[in-house]
C-alpha cells in the first residue's frame, strides 16, 4: 500500500465530498460524477479502493483492469452490482453500508403508496394545468386495507409500524420470521400465497440474489387479489416487470408503485435502448417493458431515490468514511460475506 492510499470515489455530487476533506493525510483522493463502468476504467488503474453507489457496474472484466485494487466500498446495502465472487479469488475487500436510513425507504414506501391511493401525480397536474375539478380522481382508504409485506427486516419493520399507525391489518412473510417482532407489532406471519391473496398492498423488502430473482411473476400476479397495489422499493429484479406490465394491463393490478427497475442504469438513455438490440448486452424485452411502465397513469415510478434524504446520505458517507479508514488500519469492518 502506498504511502497514502489512492482512492477514486465514483457517482460523487460535489457537496458530498466536504464529508471526506479532512482524510488527506492518509488518502490521495479523486472524485469523479460518473459510474465506474467498462468504458472508462482505463482511466483509473492505479486505484487501490473504489467508492460506488449502485450504477457503477463492477463485473470480472471491470475489476481486472485495476491492478492496485485493494478495496471496494459501495454506497449501499445492496451489492449485486459487485462481482465478489472474483473479488474475493483477487483477495479484493468488498464492504458495503449494512444499514441506513431503514424509516427513510419505509416513508418513501408511504409516499409511493399515498401518490397512488390520492392520485396525486394526476391532481397536480391537473391544477398546474388551471384544472380543479376532482372529476376522476377518487382515490381509496389506507384504513382498514391490508398491507402484506415481504420480508420484515430493518426496512420492513418500519413498513409494518406505519401500516399500523394507518389504521391497516399486517400481514407478512419471511424465510426466517420473527414471532417476537409479530407480537410487538400486531400483525402474523403467512405462507407467501396466501399473503397476496390476503393483501390489497404487497411491499418488497428482500434482497436481489438467485432466491428472489423474479420473486413477484406471472403465477404470484395470479394470486393477487383484483384492484391490489403492488410497491417496490428493494431491487428491480424481484419483480418479472413482463408480467407486471401485463397484470397492469388486464386490469387485476390497479396500480403500482416503483424506486426500482430492473436495467435501470441504461433506461435513461434510448441510445443505448437501441443499440443494446444488436449487441445484446441488455435485455431488450425488459427494457420495453421498463418505457411502458414509465407511461402508464396508474404507475408512479421514482429514480431510485427511496434513500435520498440529509439523514441518510450523512449516514452513508459517514459509514463510508468508517469504512476506508478501518481498511487503511488494517481491522476492515462492513466486509461482505463476513
Amino acid at each position: 500500500m502506498s504511502e497514502r492510499m489512492k482512492v477514486v470515489m465514483f457517482e460523487m455530487e460535489p457537496w458530498e465530498r466536504d464529508s471526506f476533506a479532512d482524510l488527506d493525510d492518509q488518502f490521495e483522493l479523486e472524485f469523479v460524477r460518473e459510474p465506474l463502468d467498462g468504458d472508462n476504467v482505463g482511466h483509473y488503474r492505479d486505484a487501490e479502493a473504489v467508492s460506488v453507489f449502485i450504477y457503477s457496474q463492477l463485473e470480472r472484466e471491470v475489476l481486472e483492469q485495476l491492478p492496485q485494487l485493494q478495496l471496494v466500498t459501495t454506497r449501499s446495502t445492496g451489492y449485486d452490482h459487485i462481482d465478489c465472487d472474483f473479488a474475493a479469488e483477487q483477495d479484493i475487500a468488498v464492504c458495503n453500508i449494512p444499514a441506513y436510513g431503514d424509516n427513510t425507504v419505509a416513508e418513501h414506501v408511504f409516499a409511493l403508496l399515498l401518490a397512488l391511493s390520492h392520485r396525486l401525480i394526476e391532481a397536480v397536474d391537473r391544477t398546474r394545468r388551471g384544472d380543479f375539478s376532482p372529476t376522476g380522481l377518487t382515490g381509496f382508504d389506507l384504513e382498514g386495507k391490508t398491507m402484506g409485506i415481504i420480508g420484515t427486516g430493518r426496512i420492513g419493520r418500519h413498513v409494518a409500524k406505519i401500516a399500523r399507525g394507518f389504521g391497516m391489518q399486517v400481514v407478512a412473510h419471511d424465510v426466517a420470521p420473527d414471532e417476537e417482532l409479530a407480537r410487538e407489532l400486531g400483525f402474523s406471519y403467512a405462507s407467501l400465497e396466501d399473503l397476496l391473496q390476503a393483501s390489497d398492498v404487497v411491499t418488497l423488502h428482500v434482497p436481489a440474489n438467485d432466491e428472489t430473482r423474479h420473486l413477484i411473476g406471472e403465477r404470484e400476479f395470479g394470486l393477487m387479489r383484483d384492484g391490489a397495489v403492488l410497491i417496490n422499493a428493494a431491487r428491480g429484479e424481484v419483480v418479472e416487470v413482463q408480467a407486471l406490465v401485463r397484470a397492469l394491463g388486464e386490469g387485476g393490478l390497479a396500480g403500482a408503485g416503483l424506486d426500482v427497475l430492473p436495467e435501470e442504469p441504461v433506461i435513461h438513455e434510448e441510445a443505448e435502448l437501441l443499440r443494446s438490440v444488436y449487441s445484446k448486452e441488455h435485455d431488450l424485452s425488459t427494457l420495453l417493458a421498463n418505457h411502458v411502465l414509465l407511461h402508464l397513469r396508474n404507475v408512479v415510478i421514482t429514480p431510485h431515490c427511496a434513500f435520498n434524504t440529509r439523514e441518510a446520505v450523512s449516514q452513508i458517507l459517514d459509514i463510508t468514511r468508517d469504512n476506508l479508514l478501518s481498511f487503511r488500519a488494517g481491522e476492515p469492518q462492513n466486509v461482505v460475506g463476513d
